[in-house]
């Protein structure tokens, strides 16, 4: 016999798409609509139950961008569709066949009870059986939200601004009616795709391929195509044989974990999460009404708040399966947040307030941390999913790679000091998937511990904007349990999966360090503004604990619990991994750079109000450093009389030059205002190897993904900036030369300041940006030869090669760094520190002589069209500075002074610290009160330095007790009765948490 196998497949895909899909509904009949179109922005159900709604029809237009119109549906279900399913079928005009992206509703009961939500591969709402002869009635809350990312991907669009005039109807109403589910072609239809998608995964000549194939054939004959309904239970007997043969002894186990990636704002703004998330829950929890055996995993804690602020009747469903085991709180964090830009106390308050979040709604510890898509993951964390009392991780971007395939699937992930967390990411290489055949084929043939382990977990459900899971995922998740050729999918919870994949694999290899996503390396970059309002508001957030805890113990004066843990969890979202990377539409970064603007307004205001009560009458200045470390004679985390130092001297030269001199450091600016020699007096030697604070720009086209991606071609083509406007010296705090220049549609002022006592050359730069599609970086050739760099993470640093020796260091040719980046050669370095900038770049030239330099520039300022067309377009104010001959002790303490200025006010008595460490080595990154009120104090503090380290901590108020605790304030060890003293040994990189007991009051 011929192979007529192409013919089958032609024959099956037809008859699906023309036949057996549009068969679902057996009988229908249209509903009565009416609607109200909301005037602005959302309402809250009641408001909009209680409006005036005028008749509506099919075919009727709705929905300017980002609107909001309410649908009323009325229907009486007639006698002869008794006891069979009914449903209401809702098709709001759905461009195309992503869910998330387009428009979207909530479906409302009269009382104002959400039921679930609707989108394009979700059309029902359930009537159900003995619903017969009244009527019923269901309001729809329809979001017009645009269609940002279209069919030709990223183009730039002005739909991603904040809605200020009406734009014509995006969509129009195609469907509203009562129809009767016929089932047995329902069913009918799941079979077929489970064996159609196995089929085409089985290699050609496999037997069991054939089979299949013949069966779909038999299926396609007993199937009357003008009467699908009565012969669908026929055709479906023709495949009961084929479906029902078992998998495997060997087959690979999937766990199938419910699951729904919701961008807490990403190409809508964070109200229109608010709305995706009610969508999504509702689907959800109406499923499991349905089937006891779905269990979904919701990652994010924000999300789960929202909907106990804004749907208190979904929260109490969703409280309900939470205690049956089906729904299933995952990641111990406020987001999902970006993990290479959040600081190191940001980054442990993402594990407190998600974790705490679960246990006081429900009671649950927490044990996997979830972030699938966040863009590359800090070698910091391992150390801190253990603190937190996790000890799961679960990735998957990862996968997005653009050079190097990762070399694991289940693994030990081991951190910067040691901590090591069994870490999973799923083969299948999704977190949205469908359970199909070929995410399932893909999953098995893609496992790198194949031989080794034999499960893998699947997190399935529509995503990113949101869905969930459907009826049809999870029927075909029924049938490829035990179906030969597939993987056995079980219906899983993320507990149950690690549970038995540690057992299953009893010697995972150890990957050591960072997690470094090959793409998405303009996020550290992108959107200045809300990089800039994350690190501020972190740093006075710093401020704000210590000197209300400060001024709390000496003056007893109020802690403001409240107030922090809002402004706390206001910084936290914002640190979302589609936010803080700068990649979400304008929207979302115009309301940020509000947000941070309010968020400093009030921690101001906070902290001014300890400041001046500790300062006591105003009769003298009184410098208060917030720094963990001592200057200009102002103890760290205290305030004293700061000490008057020499200032620099400043010469100019006939050929325009200029020398800035302080005893430490001579600099020379030339005639065109570039550094062009930083002499180290002490060490008798140039810290430059050539024209330094070079300003450079890059024409910026990346191949996809604007905001996100950074391409390595962006190389090719540079532009220096050498052209000057003026070239003067001021006396602004020290020697300081002001320099202007002009380029393009952009102008920018920096002013070059070496202050007194200082090995630091001080740049603070005013640029009007209005460059399109660009990338601005300043450059510094160091005469150093760096093998590899020193970039502050948290609570430590990263070594990485600037090499490129193997394509995994060479894919490493844009990098994150905190607060300051360090290069050296044995016994002598230099860093580069900075108030806002994450993204630099290293590379290695060779000298005349022979010798080698090392250039390391920072990524100042990018200009990317999609998905905010103006992005970072406007005025900036950002600052930088090189340190000469630093170690990398000298790195840190820079790198926290830069970021935290000294703060002087009119004052009588000098603030003793709560408590002081007698090795630089170790770090107070928080001291604060209990977050329980207890008025216990609590510190964290971490060894900086890489290296063991033996500190003495001595604090200033009275204590009864001290007890190690994890980030959550819970006691990892017995109290410890406490004097004024307590001996530290710490581990390289090691976090220790203190909490203190004060006596009572």
């Amino acid at each position: 016999m011929h192979d007529d196998r192409r013919i089958v497949e032609q024959r099956l895909d037809r008859v699906l798409a023309e036949r057996l899909r549009p068969a679902y509904y057996s009988e229908t009949l249209p509903c009565e609509v009416a609607v109200w179109h909301a005037p602005g922005e959302p309402v809250p159900a009641a408001e909009a139950l209680r409006a005036d709604y005028a008749p509506a029809a099919i075919g009727e237009a709705w929905g300017p961008a980002w609107g909001t119109s309410w649908f009323r549906l009325t229907a009486t279900v007639p006698p002869q569709w008794d006891r069979r399913v009914v449903e209401v079928v809702v098709d709001l005009g759905f461009d195309d066949d992503s869910p998330g992206f387009q428009c979207e509703g909530l479906a409302y009961s009269p009382d104002g009870a959400p039921i679930k939500g609707l989108h394009p591969r979700n059309t029902h709402l359930p009537v159900g059986r003995n619903s017969v002869g009244r009527e019923h009635t269901w309001y729809v809350e329809a979001a017009a939200n645009p269609i940002i990312l279209g069919p030709n991907g990223f183009q730039p669009t002005e739909l991603g601004g904040q809605p200020t005039t009406k734009t014509p109807p995006l969509y129009r109403l195609r469907r509203a009616e009562l129809a009767v589910l016929d089932e047995p072609v329902w069913q009918l239809v799941r079979d077929v795709e489970v064996l159609d998608q196995l089929m085409r995964q089985l290699p050609v000549d496999s037997p069991r391929r054939h089979e299949i194939l013949r069966a779909l054939e038999r299926m396609l004959d007993r199937l009357d195509l003008h009467d699908i309904s009565a012969t669908a239970p026929a055709a479906r007997a023709e495949l009961a044989g084929t479906l029902a043969r078992p998998a495997h002894a060997s087959a690979h186990v999937i766990s199938a974990v419910g699951h729904a990636h919701i961008d807490s704002a990403w190409l809508w703004p964070l109200r229109e999460t608010v709305r995706k998330v009610a969508r999504t829950t509702a689907n959800v929890t109406a499923l499991m009404a349905e089937h006891p055996d779905f269990h979904f995993a919701m990652s994010q804690a924000q999300q789960l708040a929202w909907i106990k602020q804004h749907h208190p009747q979904l929260f109490d469903r969703v409280r309900t399966f939470v205690h049956t085991g089906q729904f299933v709180p995952v990641g111990g964090m406020w987001v999902e947040a970006d993990t290479n830009m959040p600081g190191g106390e940001a980054m442990s308050r993402q594990f407190v307030h998600g974790k705490r979040f679960y246990l006081d709604e429900f009671g649950i510890e927490t044990r996997e941390v979830w972030l699938p898509d966040s863009f590359g993951y800090s070698a910091a964390l391992p150390q801190l999913v253990a603190l937190s009392g996790s000890r799961w991780f679960l990735t998957q971007k990862i996968s997005w790679n653009q050079t190097n395939k990762f070399p694991h699937h289940t693994f030990w992930w081991e951190g910067i000091d040691g901590t090591r967390v069994f870490t999973h990411f799923p083969p299948a290489d999704t977190y949205n998937s469908e359970i199909t055949g070929g995410e399932l084929a893909h999953a098995a043939a893609n496992f790198s511990e194949r031989g080794y382990a034999t499960r893998s977990l699947l997190p399935f459900g529509h995503g990113d904007g949101g869905g969930g899971p459907t009826r049809e995922m999870l029927a075909r998740a029924y049938r490829t349990a035990d179906l030969e050729g597939s993987p056995r999918v079980r219906l899983d919870t993320p507990e149950e999966f690690f549970t038995d994949a540690e057992t299953d694999h009893a010697r995972p290899a150890v990957w050591s360090g960072e997690l470094y996503l090959e793409m998405h390396r303009g996020t550290y970059t992108s959107q200045a503004k809300t990089k800039q309002g994350n690190r501020r508001s972190e740093h006075l957030l710093r401020e704000a604990e210590l000197w209300c805890a400060t001024a709390t113990i000496a003056t007893g004066r109020d802690y403001p619990h409240e107030a922090l843990d809002r402004l706390w969890k206001l910084v936290l979202l914002h640190q979302f991994h589609d936010i803080l990377p700068g990649s979400s539409i304008a929207w979302v970064h115009r309301e940020a750079e509000a947000t941070y603007a309010r968020i400093a307004n009030e921690l101001e205001t906070i902290t001014d109000g300890a400041l001046h009560a500790l300062a006591g009458e105003p009769t003298r200045p009184l410098t208060f450093n917030a720094a963990p470390h001592t200057r200009h004679g102002v103890p760290a985390l205290g305030a004293a009389t700061n000490t008057n130092t020499a200032a620099p001297t400043a010469t100019r030269h006939p050929d325009g030059a200029i020398t800035l001199d302080n005893g430490l450091l001579r600099v020379t600016i030339d005639h065109r205002g570039l550094l062009t020699s930083v002499y180290d007096h002490a060490a008798e030697r140039e810290a430059l190897a050539g024209p330094a604070n070079l300003l450079q720009l890059h024409a910026d086209h990346p191949n996809a993904w604007d905001a996100w991606d950074l391409d390595a071609f962006y190389r090719h083509h540079t532009r220096d900036l050498t052209e000057l406007d003026e070239l003067d010296e001021l006396d602004l705090d020290g020697a300081t030369v002001r320099v202007r220049r002009s380029f393009g549609k952009s102008a920018l002022v920096q002013h070059i300041n070496l202050a007194a006592d200082s090995r630091r050359v001080d740049i603070d730069t005013d640029i009007d940006w209005h460059e399109t599609e660009k990338l601005l970086k300043a450059a510094f050739p160091l005469d150093v030869h760096a093998d590899r760099s020193a970039a502050e993470t948290q609570f430590g640093h990263v070594l990485r090669p600037t090499h490129t020796n193997t394509s995994w260091d060479a894919a490493k040719f844009e990098i994150c760094a905190h607060r300051f980046l360090h290069v050296a050669e044995p016994g002598y370095g230099h860093a580069l520190v900075n108030d806002s900038t994450y993204g630099h770049d290293i590379t290695r030239d060779t000298r005349p002589d022979g010798g080698t330099t090392t250039t390391v520039r920072l990524s100042l300022l990018r200009a990317p069209r999609f998905p905010d067309p103006d992005t970072d377009h406007g005025h900036h104010r950002l600052r930088y500075a090189l340190v000469a001959g630093a170690d990398i002790g000298e790195a840190i303490r820079e790198g926290y002074r830069i970021n935290l200025p000294e703060r002087t006010i009119s004052g009588s008595r000098p603030v003793e610290p709560l408590m002081a460490v007698d090795n630089d080595a170790v770090v107070v990154e928080a001291v604060k009160l209990a977050d329980d009120h207890s008025g216990d104090v609590v510190v964290r503090l971490y060894e900086s330095r890489g290296g063991r380290a033996r500190a003495r901590l001595t604090i200033s108020f009275p204590a009864t007790s001290v007890t190690r605790t994890d980030l959550l304030e819970r006691p990892l060890a017995e109290p410890d009765a406490t004097t004024d003293a307590l001996d530290l040994r710490l581990r390289p990189f090691e976090i220790r948490t203190l909490r203190f007991a004060r006596p009572t009051q």
